[in-house]
């Protein structure tokens, strides 16, 4: 019901076009009864009356100005249509990018990424057809019947009587047969859904299956997923064509019915010939929309199994996690001072993840965020890039909150180094110039020489030309980690770096190099670091440390170590 509601109201944006086009068609229809009168009248009047053709060169003109017309009518009825389907849909993928987007990272964590491009792409692909051929069908076979019944008859009630007693039998088989298809298709959908979210997984995490020597166990999953989709595919078009098959045989009865009574009527002389051509001529078409429309039953099917989906992510209601909406505040152009107010922030359906945090990110000086799994390192980060705001408390930037700042410009004066970069597939320089598009040879070559990267290029086979494989296939951990700081560097307005374990997969040597890279960087920016391994907060200027979303301690990491309290705990901890 959901996903039927969803079609409906998404339907109603293009109402004008195709009612526009729905006009077109009974323009159609009733050229088509002018053409079939035509016609009927000329074999009467060759046949019966024995008139000479030449007399009859209005009706033949008649016939031929009126098939250009019809062709016309029909060109504009279904450009009309799929001009309007497509528009819709582009709009309809615009709209849930910009949904996903809403939902912002926390939002969508849940979601496997194979279902949500599966939603985003083939999902819009198979609600197309459903706006473009099967809306329109709908209005044809509604309209065009009536239309002709109309015509029909005057020129011979029984035969219309027939038609009328006959049609409502297609429709009723057309539900009966595709209930079942409908139940095949929904299950076909959620087939390719669940193959599409496997198989992104699969070639996310191939290095590591390969490593782990499970790449052939979940090809053959794949495999039989696959199967499965293909079985259950083939069943719906069974369905289908079975359906097809009653959608014929009903009207090919109904119109047999209807051609032997008005032969019989002919033969007894009850019926004019020229009424009884007419009738025939006009009792396929009678029956031609309802079995399009039954043969398009297949398009409503896949649309409202892909709906589904789809009206889930549309109409989800706003979320705490959502991320900051922003305000008009310019952010500082340098180095802020920044202030975790008071702060306190629930997971849905989870425990706390901050209670009544409270420190400071003081400007050009390292901070180290350190704790237990679960302390709510990670929920702070996300705070502070805006994507999710506080349930209460602040998150001030120079005094101001963040949630009244220019999110747009506040992310661009953020460098944003995770623990797991992802790299794209490209080359080494296009994957750093994600980072600043405009940036020239001589800043990239900084970079990559502030970050270590230059020693590594220098290995690579065709330097920054170098083609990496998505997810830095070809590069070690270390390597990756010295791309993401690049990045970082790259990025010469951002005055405010956040670190997840930068030195994370690095050996000593290396790491201390891009502790050097980070000190030197903290000179001009505001820094917070977040140590999961507490050998990287030693270099910091301070040291916050929290305990279940509470900062249990902060201070210089010398003062903190004689104090002997959490921080100390934690170091001895991670010694043993």
């Amino acid at each position: 019901m959901q996903a039927a509601n969803w079609l409906r109201r998404e339907a109603r944006r293009i109402r004008k076009p195709l009612q526009r086009s729905a006009l077109a068609t009974a323009l159609q229809a009733l050229a088509l009864v002018a053409q079939a009168w035509l016609l009927a009248d000329i074999l009467d009047a060759a046949l019966f009356r024995h008139a000479p053709l030449a007399q009859l060169w209005p009706q033949w003109w008649g016939l031929l100005l009126l098939a250009p017309l019809r062709l016309l009518l029909n060109l504009y009825a279904r450009r009309t249509a799929f001009a309007a389907g497509l528009d819709l849909s582009a709009q309809l993928r615009a709209r849930l990018l910009t949904r996903a987007q809403a939902l912002g990272p926390l939002g969508l964590r849940a979601q496997a990424s194979g279902d949500l491009i599966t939603r985003l792409v083939d999902g819009v692909d198979a609600v197309l057809p459903y706006f473009v051929r099967y809306l329109p069908q709908v209005s044809t076979a509604a309209l065009v019947p009536l239309l002709l019944a109309l015509f029909v008859f005057p020129a011979d009630w029984i035969s219309g009587l027939i038609l009328l007693l006959t049609a409502p039998l297609i429709p009723f088989f057309i539900v009966l047969v595709g209930n079942a298809a409908e139940r095949a298709s929904r299950q076909r959908y959620a087939q390719l859904t669940r193959l599409g979210a496997a198989f992104m997984d699969a070639l996310g995490g191939l290095s590591t299956l390969r490593q782990l020597g499970a790449a052939e166990r979940v090809a053959q999953r794949l495999d039989t997923d696959g199967e499965d989709y293909r079985q259950l595919t083939m069943q719906v078009l069974r369905v289908a064509f079975l359906s097809a098959l009653v959608l014929e045989f009903f009207a090919t009865v109904s119109i047999a019915v209807v051609a032997v009574l008005i032969g019989f009527r002919l033969l007894w002389h009850e019926l004019p010939f020229h009424d009884g051509l007419f009738v025939l001529l006009l009792a396929p078409e009678f029956y031609l929309p309802l079995r399009a429309l039954g043969t398009l039953r297949h398009a409503r099917m896949d649309a409202l199994a892909a709906a589904q989906q789809m009206a889930v992510l549309d109409d989800a209601p706003p979320q705490a996690s959502a991320p900051l909406a922003g305000g008009h505040h310019t952010p500082p152009d340098h180095a802020p001072g920044v202030r975790i107010d008071n702060v306190n922030y629930v997971h849905a359906g989870r425990a706390a993840a901050l209670r009544e945090c409270s420190f400071e990110l003081q400007p050009r000086r390292v901070t180290a965020l350190v704790g237990a799994t679960g302390s709510g390192k990670s929920t702070l980060l996300n705070l502070l890039l805006g994507f999710a705001p506080p349930e209460s408390g602040r998150v001030l930037i120079d005094g101001i909150d963040l949630a009244n700042l220019d999110m747009t410009q506040w992310r661009a004066r953020i460098a944003w180094v995770p623990q797991q970069t992802h790299i794209f597939e490209g080359s080494v320089r296009d994957n750093l110039l994600l980072a600043a598009p405009r940036a020239d040879a001589e800043a990239l070559q900084r970079a990559a020489a502030d970050s270590g990267l230059d020693a590594v290029i220098a290995r690579l086979p065709r330097g920054w030309d170098t083609p990496l494989g998505e997810h830095g296939l070809g590069l070690s951990g270390g390597e990756i980690q010295r791309l993401a700081l690049a990045r970082a560097l790259l990025r010469e307005h951002a005055n405010v770096w956040l670190l997840d374990e930068p030195t994370a997969h690095l050996d000593a040597d290396s790491a201390q190099a891009v502790e050097r890279v980070i000190r030197t960087a903290a000179a001009t920016r505001t820094v917070l670091l977040v140590a999961h391994r507490l050998a990287s907060a030693q270099a910091a200027d301070r040291v916050v440390v929290l305990r279940d979303g509470r900062v249990v301690e902060q201070g210089a990491p010398r003062e903190l170590m004689r104090a002997q309290g959490a921080y100390a705990a934690l170091l001895q901890a991670e010694a043993q």
